[in-house]
Formats: structure tokens, C-alpha cells, sequence
């Protein structure tokens, strides 16, 4: 996804957040990530210190992890910044 793009999700995202929930509200992040323990680690600092729930499970064949994460967060900006934090993270891919 080009900058453009990626501005016009997240957009999207935010009027829908605003749209669908009251805030502040509890809100579960999803994402897939390679197993590889380095990059969960980066997933997880970065929800560090935010009471943050954190589950995961590994595929059948042990490639990938799943990462569900349940947060309480004021508003949609605090959500979208997380999304943007853990686009870094090589191989994640966020449903």
C-alpha cells in the first residue's frame, strides 16, 4: 500500500471507530505474524505498559503466531498509532 493509500485507511478506520463505539473503549487488535520470537518481542514492547492482554497461538506447523490484543484505549487516534507501530515489525500482517 502507497502513503495515499494507507492515509486513506486509516481515515476510513477512524470515522468508522468513532462511528461504531464510545470511548473510551476495550479494542482487539489481530495480527499474523512469522514465528520467530524476535519479532513477537517487538510486538509485545510495543504494547508494553498499556494493560494490554495479550494471547497468542501458533500455527499447526509452528510458521506463524497469531496475536490476539485486547486494550483499553481513550480514542481511535490511540488505535490507528498502534496499527502504524506494528506495521514496522517485518512479515506482520494486521486483520
Amino acid at each position: 500500500m502507497d502513503k495515499k493509500d494507507t492515509d486513506e485507511f486509516y481515515a476510513k478506520l477512524r470515522e468508522k471507530l468513532l462511528d461504531t463505539t464510545d470511548w473510551p473503549s476495550n479494542y482487539l487488535y489481530k495480527f499474523i505474524v512469522p514465528t520467530d520470537e524476535e519479532r513477537i518481542s517487538q510486538i509485545h514492547d510495543i504494547f508494553d505498559n498499556t494493560g494490554a492482554v495479550i494471547e497468542s497461538k501458533k500455527s499447526k506447523k509452528g510458521t506463524y503466531t497469531s496475536l490476539s490484543i485486547t486494550v483499553h484505549l481513550k480514542d481511535p487516534d490511540e488505535v490507528i498509532l498502534k496499527y502504524k507501530e506494528v506495521s514496522v515489525v517485518e512479515g506482520v500482517i494486521s486483520l
